[in-house]
């Protein structure tokens, strides 16, 4: 009875599509564009599209259509959206750029120290351009109103 209020569970079950197909189109992107496929990518988060603002732009259409745009439910995935979408294209942007600065400073200092002082390179592929965050959004609205749109007929 749970499982089956779970995945019938549109405002969840919607989302969490528009992700997966965010996250699967970055295999495909890494694929055509390095010519191998790695399904790191599947779980990976940054790169294009921007699976996170995808899964909230969803939830936040969902909420439009199913309860209007004068609901409590539209107003808090709304909010919770445009949150998403500024630490996608802000923050995590900053991060991403920082460690790229600070894989630099390491690469000299792993010169000058024994190779096991430092093991790892610190994760640059975090953040997204401002492009990746509207792809992502596009996404997450037309996976939900198409999805929305074709239930109802």
């Amino acid at each position: 009875m749970v499982l089956y209020e779970l995945i019938t569970n549109k405002m969840l079950v919607i989302p969490v599509c528009a992700w997966a197909i965010a996250q699967l189109i970055k295999v495909f992107v890494i694929l055509a564009r390095e010519r191998r496929l790695d399904l790191h990518y599947f779980v990976a988060s940054g790169g294009m599209p921007s699976s996170h603002t995808a899964l909230v732009c969803a939830l936040a259409t969902a909420a439009a259509i199913t309860q209007g745009l004068n609901s409590v439910a539209f107003a808090i995935t709304a909010i919770l959206a445009m949150v998403v979408t500024y630490d996608a294209a802000g923050v995590r942007q900053s991060v991403s750029k920082q460690s790229i600065i600070l894989n630099r400073i390491v690469k000299e200092f792993r010169i000058r120290r024994p190779k096991g002082e430092l093991e790892h390179d610190l994760r640059e592929f975090i953040g997204h351009t401002p492009f990746q965050v509207i792809v992502g959004a596009i996404l997450g609205i037309l996976v939900a109103w198409l999805w929305l749109t074709i239930s109802t007929l």
